[in-house]
């Protein structure tokens, strides 16, 4: 194993791979499926705050994670120790399950397609001029306008080498890069403080972020919404046409509809799309994708973390429930293919089916006629939290720009607007569907079970005919 291959960090000499390989058969393969786990990962965060350095973080972890599986049950053990007498102890576990009942899973097919590169972008970039980075961000914000009463920054990287070894032979790599960049301005006028927020990132190297192009968009994007956000009026509240804008507010999308797709849900029957496939869940016109095989995007994986490649999963076609996300145990126990949705935060965690990039695909609705066709609604550009609730489907989401649509045109900026609702209904509302798709800049992150993992979102503008908005105005 030569010096620059990345998974010498994996095998630094406490145990090499034919090891590994002999462990997991030794230990996995009484069991249905299953498969260790082995992880090396650095990152870092750097926080710019009132003008200076406020946070510098630097973190590098490794470890294993043995998981057995047999009939519907997991035994999962982990330790921060990539070693064959820690993966012997870690087998102790599994010896709570029962022996497989037939005939053990076959491997995930292979790919040799990759969604990104395999350098490390921590490393090629010194410290002091992702600092100074940073301090030009805040330096060229705070010269944009003089409403500008402060500036946040935050830059963060990762990179990550894993391999899976199952008990049939399989053996696969990936080698996960990963950055991002925040801007945040808080703007004043008289007594007034509003904020606006713009980040970006993917699966690639931190040259993209340091061109000035890039970066002074952040300003410009982050500025402009703190300028709106200063004009902004109280938001009506109601049921009322909303109107949602491409890109970002398809994490309505992902938390309303996503989640309740995901295998796990629908094998235990406690989602609302539940036993619902080939029936309609939606208007028509709307098609919803996962697809993890997107070049260097936030959400893409070359392959999952059981192994499985990543892909193009249609979960609503025309409005026809069509499939759901799956790992490789419930696709198992449904008599489903898995689909590369397999996810774990990290070595430390079992995976669990997960979206990777997921949006809806465009229609052939003209975005500005859209707007006409509403005499009385709001227009969500941006969104911040939401919450949502898998088995109704209920969510509650805040946005963070807004607009009032009055006679079909856009009218006066609102502030503290929530939309509520619940996602099987909000699909069955479509009235209209943009000719503009577009992907999210690359800053989700979402939760389940307790796991983080990065996820990208996407829509076209969408014309919702009835959504309850929360507001404190007339």
């Amino acid at each position: 194993m030569n010096a620059a291959d990345p998974r010498r960090f994996l095998y630094s000499g406490a145990l090499d791979p034919d090891e590994a390989k002999g462990l997991a058969a030794r230990h996995l393969g009484g069991h249905d499926d299953g498969e260790l786990y082995l992880q090396y990962a650095l990152s870092e965060s750097f926080g710019f705050d009132d003008g200076r350095l406020k946070t510098a973080d630097y973190h590098s972890a490794s470890g294993f994670g043995l998981r057995g599986v047999s009939g519907e049950m997991t035994a999962f053990s982990h330790a921060n120790e990539i070693s064959a007498a820690a993966i012997d102890r870690a087998a102790q576990t599994l010896k709570l399950l029962d022996p497989a009942k037939g005939t053990p899973s076959p491997p995930p097919p292979r790919t040799n397609h990759s969604m990104y590169g395999a350098d490390d972008p921590l490393a090629l970039i010194p410290f002091a001029k992702k600092v100074a980075l940073c301090q030009e961000i805040d330096a060229a914000a705070r010269a944009r306008d003089p409403r500008v009463a402060q500036v946040s920054v935050s830059l963060a990287g990762s990179w990550s080498v894993i391999e899976i070894v199952r008990a049939d032979g399989f053996v696969a790599t990936d080698v996960r890069p990963l950055v991002r960049l925040n801007v945040s301005i808080v703007a004043k006028s008289g007594d007034r403080r509003e904020t606006g927020n713009f980040g970006m990132g993917g699966r690639y190297l931190y040259d993209r972020l340091f061109e000035p192009a890039t970066w002074n968009r952040a300003i410009d994007e982050a500025l402009a919404q703190a300028l709106v956000n200063l004009e902004s009026v109280a938001a009506p509240a109601g049921e009322m046409p909303v109107v949602l804008g491409p890109g970002w507010p398809g994490i309505l999308l992902h938390e309303a509809i996503g989640h309740g797709l995901e295998g796990d849900f629908n094998r235990k029957k406690t989602s609302a799309f539940s036993g619902r496939i080939g029936e309609r869940v939606a208007a028509p016109g709307v098609t919803v994708i996962d697809e993890g095989a997107i070049g260097n995007r936030r959400g893409s994986l070359t392959i999952d973390d059981e192994g499985t490649p990543t892909g193009r999963t249609v979960l609503i076609e025309d409005g026809i429930l069509k499939g759901y996300l799956q790992d490789r145990l419930n696709a198992r126990l449904m008599g489903m293919q898995p689909t590369g949705n397999g996810r774990r935060e990290s070595f430390a965690h079992a995976p669990m089916p997960r979206m990777t990039n997921t949006f809806m695909l465009g229609g052939q609705d003209d975005p500005a006629e859209l707007l006409t066709r509403v005499k009385n609604g709001i227009y969500c550009k941006s969104f911040g939290g939401g919450q949502v609730d898998i088995t109704s489907g209920k969510f509650v989401f805040s946005c963070t720009e807004a607009y009032r649509i009055e006679g079909g045109k856009l009218g006066a900026p609102i502030k503290g607007a929530t939309l509520i609702g619940d996602g099987p209904t909000v699909l069955t509302r479509v009235k209209g569907i943009g000719n503009d798709m577009a992907l999210d800049e690359g800053i989700g992150v979402c939760g389940k079970g307790g796991q983080s993992v990065p996820a990208g979102v996407g829509q076209p503008t969408l014309l919702i005919d009835g959504i309850t908005v929360g507001g404190t105005g007339a």
